[in-house]
């Protein structure tokens, strides 16, 4: 063999083992990005149902006002009737209409909970309050596993854009993924009225 030769078997050796040090690499950051919304579709399942739970125990109050009752229903069932897949995180739409759903859960929750300051008798329930603290501690937990998946797309889509993982990322099909943003009106503060 002559020099040219091994050259180039030397030159195509390295871009093979470059080739798939960098498809591995994208593979991993891949699977953390799905290990990630997994951990997201637990929290909001978790939240999900603790739901039916805390609207039995809410209609305990003999007055409650059912329409606030009604809307948390409505608004869990179309909340789980949106599933987004992993597969699904490439498009941003989906992600946004799954994020929307829960935002409109969340509301309803937040209302349900307003409307219970004025029933005394529920604030006094032991089963109400446990489950209020329940709640309360999953929509942390929603929040921080959102944030941390929110770390693994910036991750993984920093790596299909770098040079020159970029190039491996495009002849492998590896598309960016959505991002959970902040919803709509988020950035104004809530008007605050003590009248």
């Amino acid at each position: 063999m002559n020099i040219k030769t091994l050259i180039v078997l030397g030159i195509v050796a390295l871009l093979v083992i470059f080739g798939i040090s960098s498809y591995n690499g994208l593979v991993q950051k891949q699977e953390t990005v799905n290990q990630a919304w997994a951990q997201v579709e637990n929290q909001y399942q978790r939240r999900s149902e603790l739901i039916p739970n805390l609207v039995n125990t809410v209609k305990g109050a003999a007055d409650f006002e059912q329409e606030t009752l009604t809307q948390v229903t409505e608004a869990r069932s179309r909340a789980t009737s949106i599933q987004v897949t992993a597969e699904d995180l490439n498009n941003p739409e989906k992600l946004a209409q799954f994020q929307q759903a829960q935002s409109q859960l969340s509301g309803a929750l937040s209302r349900l909970l307003a409307t219970v300051e004025r029933y005394p008798e529920l604030q006094a329930n032991q089963n109400f309050l446990d489950l209020q603290s329940q709640l309360e501690g999953t929509e942390n937990r929603i929040a921080t596993e959102r944030m941390r998946f929110n770390q693994s797309v910036q991750t993984y889509n920093t790596s299909i854009r770098t040079f020159p993982s970029n190039i491996f990322a495009g002849i492998f099909g590896f598309d960016s993924k959505a991002y959970f943003e902040a919803d709509e009106g988020a950035q104004e503060a809530p008007e605050v009225n003590f009248d």
